[in-house]
């Protein structure tokens, strides 16, 4: 498994422009809300405990990955998750959530592909579907280097970065 300076490197080459990464604050929170809503559709029984829905599965298998990866990151990825996956559960139970999360859904993706014409270059979960999981991570990354927390990891992967996007667009002009 690839560290977590190696996965937000290779996001983050994609994703140098500031605009860009601006319209990914917008963008991802709107795409995991909508798709935490689908999920949360998908109900089961606990037996005596209640009921979970499949939201709460995927959290917990996308913590555990975070986790993996850098704890700190994890940390605030909990925070950030935990009021998502509340609200997503509520706006489940009302009528045509479905649609309401396809209308969210939508405008998210509106927002990412909007920040792509700024960056000039293509999402990168089309080359590596797992970066559809380091997108948030990165976010959050991004807020903690604002913040002033985790200045070792952003001088760790900037320069990777940089050194993607170079090979990229090296790649790019030879195609």
């Amino acid at each position: 498994m690839k560290t977590a300076a190696e996965q937000l490197a290779r996001y983050k080459s994609v994703h140098l422009n500031p605009n860009n990464i601006k319209t990914h604050f917008v963008g991802i929170p709107l795409i995991i809300w909508s798709a935490f809503v689908w999920l949360g559709l998908i109900r089961f029984e606990l037996g005596g405990f209640g009921e979970a829905s499949a939201a709460m599965v995927f959290t917990l298998v996308v913590l555990a990955y975070y986790l993996k990866l850098h704890l700190r990151l994890a940390v605030g990825m909990l925070m950030f998750i935990l009021p998502v996956l509340y609200t997503s559960d509520m706006m489940a139970t009302v009528p045509h959530a479905a649609w309401i999360a396809a209308v969210v859904f939508v405008i998210g993706w509106v927002f990412q592909l909007i920040g792509h014409k700024y960056e000039k270059a293509k999402p990168a979960f089309v080359d590596d579907m797992n970066q559809l999981l380091i997108g948030p991570f990165f976010l959050m990354a991004e807020v903690y280097f604002a913040l002033g927390f985790e200045k070792a990891l952003e001088r760790e992967i900037t320069p990777q970065a940089i050194a993607l996007r170079r090979v990229l667009e090296a790649s790019r002009k030879t195609a």
